[in-house]
């Protein structure tokens, strides 16, 4: 299948809101993949597919997760909606014929992050984060930065403002948005 054929399929799956967000995400991480020298066919495809599984009620995440076998923690099963992103990878499998690990791995880890991350699972998070339909506070700062920096840097602000964000609702914080961070930091102070 290729990239236009994702597209049609998808757009028959989702909300036109959601899908006019998966096609800001698509547009902005081929824009972040040139920027950073990364793969821009993969950013293309993360980026249309990241929000795949949001085809199923919030309710039913975990439902569906659990038919596929996959992983779930207390907390995804505490905010079910955090497990649309490993259930995407399932679906982008199941639906749209993705086999690729980098690919798969980037939806998978696009809403908490997590250890090891890969300069396309930074871009296909920061897109999420920084794509034009998105309006918040802080939005205009991670563009700039995402303009103007290096990815590390301006991935530690997204997860800053992520963490500060989750904790003004009260939530859990991820143990893989921990990780990431760290991560991050730990290798930029070697």
């Amino acid at each position: 299948m290729d990239i236009n054929e994702m597209q049609s399929l998808l757009q028959t799956k989702l909300k036109p809101q959601r899908y006019a967000h998966c096609i800001g995400v698509m547009e902005t991480a081929i824009e972040l993949a040139k920027r950073f020298n990364v793969d821009e066919e993969k950013a293309a495809i993360a980026g249309l597919l990241h929000d795949c599984a949001r085809e199923f009620e919030t309710s039913h995440l975990i439902e569906e997760s659990e038919k596929r076998h996959l992983f779930i923690t207390d907390i995804d099963r505490q905010l079910p909606i955090l497990m649309h992103a490993p259930l995407g990878t399932a679906i982008a499998k199941e639906e749209y014929g993705i086999n690729d690990t980098a690919i798969l791995k980037a939806i998978a880890s696009h809403t908490v992050g997590g250890a090891y991350m890969s300069d396309l699972d930074k871009i296909i998070y920061l897109a999420d984060m920084i794509e034009p339909h998105r309006k918040y506070d802080g939005v205009e700062k991670l563009r700039q930065l995402a303009a103007t920096t290096d990815l590390d840097t301006v991935m530690i602000s997204a997860f800053d403002q992520s963490i500060t964000f989750i904790m003004r609702k009260g939530h859990t914080i991820h143990p893989y948005t921990v990780a990431a961070r760290n991560e991050i930091l730990l290798t930029k102070e070697l």
